[in-house]
């Protein structure tokens, strides 16, 4: 790439919730021998391949404190003024002080302000290649809380086009996103596909059984009283972390429970361009269609069915488990809405994994699901593409490759 042999990835988030980023890190240290800095904001931890690299160095930047509960109403808007001239000027010394020189920036968007700009003056003080990796357009971001019309939303797009064309080099995830770019913006980019990295693979029995074990405290949470996944460990089991829904142990054998419910999985952010209401929807109907089928009615108890299932009876019509994993802002909201359903065949788990057991988890599914609906109708969802690696099958929202 250059004399230095260095290059430097910018994610203006959590590096630990950025995966394309982390890949684009070890691939340029592992394949292109490059020393990298990584400069991010902390708060998740990455995949320990990252952590572990000698050739990977992660500067996790000091945030801007979200607004104070006690803060004055007519102070609130000055607050958030501040915030994107904080961002600027830490990012700013971080890349032009504080990280030796690279040969090149590469630098993720969204967010496009203050990244864009801080990147491209960077880029001329240091003599350094600028490079966008495009996942989405910001300005839509902002329309999607301010409205497409709002003054802010097309000054907002004004910066990122502006500033995306003076980039030396621009990378995309679908071709659909490479055509918009090249039609609407003057900006020639590169798809480069998202492709899972090794550890993103079909999970072994053993692998799946210790996963089990070590998140059956989560399992055994219910959202109530009880679904139809603790009825089946009640009693003597309590406490014992061997034993879980999917497997069990005999000796040093392990095998498959032939009742075990299926497994689904899904991963979010619990942001507003996800709308998990259709999931549970589903969920509803799923669990009136099968007692339907089998003619049961109100009359059957619940507790009679999870008797059934305790005794390890098999059903034609599997109980489903959801196991929805990552943070955001409207998880509380979905959570309440959990609560509130009655269902006998469904249960749902919300939980956080390390970046090491949700490879596994996705390995251990038996079906993905992702709901992300895009802002601009242009980008890859990566969890699609993680989900895919460990031969998951995936219902997902259509979407332009």
């Amino acid at each position: 790439m250059g004399k230095r042999n260095r290059a430097a990835v910018v994610v203006l988030g959590d590096i630990g919730r950025s995966p394309r980023m982390q890949y684009h890190a070890l691939s340029l240290a592992q394949q292109a021998s490059l020393d990298v800095d990584i400069v991010a904001y902390g708060g998740t931890e990455p995949h320990i391949s990252v952590l572990e690299h000698q050739s990977i160095h992660i500067h996790k930047m000091p945030q801007w404190p979200s607004v104070p509960r006690g803060l004055a109403v007519i102070l609130r808007p000055l607050f958030l003024i501040l915030k994107p001239i904080f961002q600027f000027l830490v990012l700013l010394w971080y890349l032009c002080v504080k990280i030796p020189a690279p040969d090149a920036f590469i630098v993720q968007n969204p967010p496009s302000v203050p990244t864009l700009v801080v990147v491209k003056w960077a880029s001329w003080w240091r003599q350094s290649a600028f490079i966008v990796d495009w996942h989405n357009f910001g300005y839509t971001l902002l329309a999607l809380s301010l409205g497409r019309s709002s003054l802010f939303v097309a000054l907002y797009r004004w910066i990122e086009k502006h500033y995306g064309k003076m980039a030396h080099g621009s990378l995309c995830v679908t071709r659909a996103m490479q055509h918009e770019l090249s039609q609407n913006w003057g900006i020639t980019a590169t798809v480069l596909y998202d492709h899972p990295p090794e550890f993103f693979r079909p999970a072994s029995l053993k692998e799946k059984h210790n996963l089990c074990c070590r998140i059956s405290k989560s399992l055994n949470k219910p959202y109530g009283l009880q679904d139809c996944i603790t009825n089946g460990f009640t009693g003597q089991h309590d406490n014992d972390t061997n034993m879980n829904p999917f497997t069990t142990q005999v000796g040093t054998d392990i095998f498959l429970k032939q009742n075990r419910p299926a497994l689904i999985v899904s991963s979010t952010s619990w942001t507003p361009d996800e709308d998990f209401g259709i999931l549970l929807e589903a969920a509803v109907v799923y669990d009136r269609r099968v007692a339907a089928l089998l003619g049961e009615d109100d009359s059957t108890g619940d507790e009679v069915f999870w008797g059934r299932i305790r005794d390890g009876q098999q059903f034609l019509y599997p109980r489903l488990l959801f196991i929805i994993t990552g943070k955001g802002p409207e998880k509380e909201k979905y959570e309440q809405k959990i609560r509130k359903l009655r269902l006998r065949r469904v249960a749902f788990r919300t939980m956080w994994l390390s970046a090491e057991d949700y490879p596994l988890l996705l390995g251990s599914a038996d079906l993905g699901v992702c709901l992300h609906t895009s802002s601009s109708g242009l980008d890859l969802p990566m969890k699609v593409v993680d989900m895919f690696g460990c031969g998951l099958p995936v219902c997902a929202v259509s979407y332009s490759w």
